[in-house]
């Protein structure tokens, strides 16, 4: 099946004001932020900065208080005394509202090439454990061919999925479900 092709006639508006470098810590946080960060987030995201160091600006707008954030809370958080390249962009609060609530969605409606990013994982040699900890939790989600569905025996079935706060609450749910009769199973 043929991908639809998109665009948009004419100009788009360059909403990009400048690039400023400061103190992440001067960034006030939206509080309308809804990303939760769990703690395997905040160590992937510290082995990246430990491997590589700062390689995308952190997006804010102005706002009589200073510049708030729009994406980019946890690389704030985890670097608050680190000097930041932040995009400052030429929005109302009503559009940030808009960016802040569809940024990352649309980045996760993207699908996965499994091989490729497999291909990428294996040909990286991390030089920090925190980037080696991300790239294996990184690498169970390549997930398995048609061919290797075809061999499982899950049947079709109706499930839930349960995102845990870490692995002692994933296995205190498994637990209390096994116990209620439920069959249930842990994934990574």
């Amino acid at each position: 099946m043929a991908k639809k092709k998109l665009q948009i006639a004419g100009e788009i508006r360059n909403r990009v004001k400048e690039l400023r470098f400061m103190k992440a810590s001067e960034l006030i946080p939206h509080p309308q932020n809804w990303r939760k960060h769990p703690d395997k987030q905040r160590e992937g995201l510290l082995g990246s900065l430990k491997e590589i160091g700062f390689a995308d600006a952190l997006l804010a707008f102005e706002t009589p208080s200073g510049l708030q954030l729009i994406d980019g809370h946890l690389r704030a958080e985890t670097a608050p005394e680190t000097t930041v390249p932040v995009l400052v962009l030429d929005l109302d609060e009503r559009e940030a509202r808009i960016l802040l609530a569809t940024l990352d969605p649309l980045a996760s409606m993207a699908s996965t090439d499994t091989e490729a990013l497999q291909f990428l994982v294996d040909s990286i040699t991390p030089t920090h454990e925190e980037m080696a900890g991300l790239l294996a939790e990184i690498a169970p989600l390549t997930a398995p061919t048609e061919d290797e569905l075809a061999e499982t025996d899950i049947l079709m079935t109706w499930g839930v999925v349960i995102e845990c706060e870490n692995e002692e609450q994933q296995l205190q749910l498994l637990a209390r479900f096994n116990e209620e009769g439920l069959q249930c199973r842990a994934l990574m």
